[in-house]
């Protein structure tokens, strides 16, 4: 098993920055890879951002692509999500995931192990 939790969440102003944290515990070994997804009112969970716990294979969503940066500390198994020029639109619950396969993956149903969440909005 594998447990993560976020902070980091808040209320910001739009033009704004924040950064999420993801502290990961128990089989970390068994991770290959760690994404941030978010989820606003009435939306389904929408990819934002992942990482392989070597620092490759960063990918990220169209819609942060330019203004969020994802990384990891392998020492400290935390991943973080570096969000800059937030807008209203990024508003939503964001949520940390970890992937035990060796498959890349964007989609909600490739990852195993999932957040609490942690709640960003965004003021305009």
């Amino acid at each position: 098993q594998v447990q993560l939790v976020e902070s980091g969440g808040g209320l910001v102003q739009a033009g704004g920055s924040l950064r999420l944290s993801c502290a990961a515990s128990g089989r970390t070994s068994s991770v290959y890879t760690m994404a941030w997804f978010r989820q606003a009112p009435g939306k389904e969970r929408e990819f934002v951002a992942r990482i392989r716990w070597s620092g490759s294979n960063i990918y990220y969503g169209d819609s942060v692509k330019g203004r969020f940066t994802i990384s990891r500390d392998t020492a400290k198994t935390t991943v973080y999500l570096q969000m800059s020029s937030l807008k209203p639109e990024d508003t939503a619950v964001y949520y940390c995931a970890a992937d035990v396969s060796v498959v890349l993956s964007t989609t909600v149903a490739g990852y195993d192990y999932w957040g609490q969440g942690t709640q960003v909005t965004v003021s305009s």
